[in-house]
């Protein structure tokens, strides 16, 4: 393995990540947490240079910013983009934000609320926040750094924050075409809703783990893509980004115990 070769878990994830925003025009990317954030930098930096980003203030950006003290740096605005202006992209559908849930059911119904009864529960947690109206209006990812079946849930979640593919769940007439759930990275795999009946499917396998594991550690039945294969390594000029992204490390803290990106036999 040469120099070049070597990368991080945390590395892996965020080159995986990006690929979720190839693509999708002209919108605003957002990436929720270390992470997803460092996606979105990636792939406009890369493959998607038409995504908007903004400085998590009130400006649009013509490049990442950094995460962590910005020093010196002056980040260059290409425009303003007020909480107003935010709102009209976001019931307009235009924006694709890659999201932490904290339960994610077959259906990719998410749950951001509480653990256990909603009347009683056992965990509180953030409440829907702006989930609802995010999720039945623009795309969405999934960012999930444990992949077990806490998280991937065997039946319903217990408070749908997020929509899903449920039909049930919808009123009718209610629209369904402005919503949509692109990519699911983990500390695993990737996953997708484009199996059969919008079943989840595996996409790709990280290096080192077996699609057995992935479902021993999922609560409902996944599917094999007819193209599944291994995550795409990061290249130097990836990892090179990535660095400069992230100048002060925090990728490392967004993954427990941060491992190789190829997992050791």
């Amino acid at each position: 393995m040469t120099a070049t070769q070597e990368f991080t878990l945390a590395e892996l994830l965020i080159v995986a990540a990006a690929e979720a925003w190839r693509g999708n025009g002209e919108i605003i990317a957002s990436g929720l947490g270390v992470i997803p954030r460092l996606g979105a930098s990636l792939a406009k930096l890369t493959h998607s240079p038409e995504l908007l980003m903004t400085d998590s203030e009130a400006f649009l950006v013509e490049e990442p910013i950094p995460l962590g003290p910005r020093g010196e740096q002056a980040p260059r605005y290409s425009g303003y983009l007020s909480f107003e202006r935010v709102f009209e992209c976001v019931w307009g559908g235009r924006r694709h934000a890659m999201i932490g849930p904290t339960q994610v059911d077959r259906w990719g119904q998410t749950n951001l609320s509480c653990v256990g009864d909603y009347h009683k529960p056992r965990t509180a947690m953030l409440g829907v926040r702006g989930l609802p109206g995010n999720s039945i209006n623009h795309l969405n990812s999934f960012f999930v750094p444990n992949h077990s079946t806490r998280v991937f849930v065997s039946g319903e979640v217990d408070m749908v924050s997020g929509v899903g593919f449920k039909a049930e769940r919808w009123p009718e007439g209610a629209r369904r075409d402005l919503m949509d759930i692109r990519h699911v990275i983990t500390d695993l795999c990737t996953l997708d809703f484009d199996g059969p009946g919008r079943a989840v499917q595996v996409r790709t396998l990280h290096p080192g783990v077996s699609f057995d594991e992935v479902q021993d550690k999922t609560g409902f039945p996944l599917l094999r893509s007819a193209q599944l294969r291994e995550t795409v390594h990061p290249n130097a000029e990836q990892l090179a980004l990535i660095r400069r992204l992230d100048p002060h490390g925090l990728r490392a803290s967004a993954i427990k115990g941060n491992p190789p990106g190829i997992r050791a036999a």
